[in-house]
């Protein structure tokens, strides 16, 4: 059986580690794969690789880590159709989801290739009589991201482009469910050029975890993972001295007002809700139609869609969606739908029976309607991260847009509307870090930052663009002044000539 090993001070580990965990093909269920699980003397090992290698790479200059950032764009676009494949397999996801996965992490590799600009300090001439102030944004040392499952490839490329970028050491724990890509691009970062022990890849469960807000050497971690452990992360981290960003799970909104298109609305949604099986903290999985007679033109128009959509496996080129990623978490999707029944929704479109033929064990949930879900129902205030989409009816568009305000989660909402008045106020007044209008998944582009709000982001620093950089930097300012008086002698200074 193949064995994923960690990649510690530019190779495979080798350690004599008895502790592993299984890697599923969610297309059939069965184990593929066996991860390492590591442990404190694992991380120990990785941190020791980092010492020895960041303040070299923190006095490369900017335009030459630059560079092999841009190697390592090369060589991962060169790798696309492989690195697409390893990412379905253990994910489940479809083909063009996955290469949609490495993309969006290029993007952020896009924007720290410009850190020479990104990375500027700012200068002050004269502050005072003969004193001029200047600032620079220096490393961290040694950081460490700790990765969920639904984006193996982007995550750890949104956080580590800008820490290696900015001159740190990065070293990545991905989720243990689907392992291989963080461990491919670790080798690909190496041949494009990054120095050993710069991108490390460490395995674990929470015992790595633990060890990682514990070690005193690390000085920044990165989280993107359910809520109640980014909040653990954060205060763990946070008690220990760590700058610590911890992204949490999200309940996002789609606001319908009257006038939407609903054609557009409705293609909008199938995307949103239910692309990569709904296992996305940007998905889209509670419309909110403004009015009864929106709400029934509405669900008219979605039920078809719906079971338009092609549940398929991973490598099938014509499915919208593939498996989810393990046997226990469709078990927990199907049990938020009973919930949510229990509870008094409606349930239009059951996807707790679907059967792929040929493929009898994968872990495939059908898609899923809900009618007449309410704000009082568990089922509507817990992220059920898959492909279930729920409807909320509003009478107006103070209820509409209270729903995301009040709500625990604060990640993403979308307004969907030909009013801009209507569009601007929400924009203004709804309490969530990240607003489309019009856009059913507003994930701001690389040179923007992408972060929550409330439950959804614990730290007060988000993710890529200009905050990833002040998140994987410290400032150091300086003040200065030279004394006056003339210049001669041996201190004089003087002008180079030509001849």
């Amino acid at each position: 059986m193949r064995i994923i090993d960690h990649f510690i001070a530019g190779g495979t580990a080798g350690l004599d580690q008895t502790r592993r965990g299984p890697v599923y093909d969610p297309n059939t269920g069965a184990v593929q794969a066996e991860v390492v699980l590591g442990d404190a003397a694992t991380l120990d090992r990785a941190v020791a690789a980092a010492q020895a290698a960041q303040p070299g790479w923190a006095a490369t200059n900017p335009q030459r880590r630059a560079r092999v950032l841009f190697r390592f764009k090369e060589l991962v676009e060169a790798h696309m159709a492989e690195l697409a494949h390893l990412l379905s397999s253990e994910h489940g996801k479809v083909i063009a989801d996955s290469r949609g996965d490495i993309q969006r992490g290029l993007e952020v590799v896009e924007f720290a290739c410009g850190i020479p600009h990104a990375q500027k300090g700012e200068y002050t001439e004269g502050a005072g009589p003969g004193i001029d102030v200047y600032s620079t944004r220096q490393p961290i040392g040694i950081g460490a991201g700790i990765t969920p499952f639904n984006f193996p490839a982007m995550i750890p490329l949104w956080m580590g482009a800008v820490a290696v970028a900015t001159g740190n050491a990065f070293i990545c724990k991905p989720s243990e469910r689907d392992p291989s890509v963080p461990v491919r691009l670790a080798e690909l970062f190496l041949e494009a050029g990054l120095p050993v022990g710069i991108f490390q890849v460490v395995h674990g469960d929470k015992v790595v975890v633990d060890a990682i807000l514990d070690h005193p050497a690390i000085g920044a971690v990165s989280f993107v993972g359910s809520s109640d452990i980014a909040n653990y992360v954060y205060q763990r981290g946070a008690a220990n001295g760590k700058r610590v960003q911890a992204m949490g799970g999200a309940k996002n909104h789609g606001i319908v007002m009257p006038d939407a298109d609903l054609d557009q609305v409705v293609s909008d949604l199938a995307g949103a809700a239910f692309g990569s099986a709904g296992e996305r903290c940007m998905a889209l999985p509670v419309v909110v139609p403004v009015g009864a007679d929106t709400a029934e033109r509405l669900k008219a128009k979605l039920i078809p869609a719906i079971h338009a959509l092609k549940v398929g496996t991973s490598t099938d080129p014509d499915a919208h969606y593939g498996p989810v990623v393990t046997a226990a978490h469709k078990a927990s999707i199907e049990r938020w739908i009973a919930r949510a029944q229990a509870e008094g929704g409606e349930i239009v479109i059951d996807g707790r029976d679907f059967v792929l033929q040929g493929h009898e064990g994968g872990f495939f949930v059908g898609p899923t309607l809900i009618d007449h879900v309410t704000d009082t129902m568990d089922s509507y205030h817990n992220e059920i991260f898959g492909p279930v989409l729920q409807i909320v009816r509003a009478p107006d568009f103070e209820t509409a847009l209270a729903l995301p305000s009040k709500h625990q989660y604060g990640n993403g909402v979308a307004i969907f509307t030909r009013n801009g008045h209507a569009a601007r106020e929400f924009a203004k007044r709804v309490t969530v870090g990240m607003v489309g209008i019009n856009v059913p998944l507003p994930v701001p582009v690389a040179y923007h930052s992408f972060g929550g709000w409330k439950r959804s982001a614990f730290g007060d620093t988000n993710q890529h663009g200009a905050e990833g950089v002040r998140f994987w930097t410290r400032v150091k300012t300086i003040t200065q002044r030279w004394p006056d008086g003339a210049v001669d002698g041996a201190n004089a200074f003087v002008i180079p000539t030509m001849g």
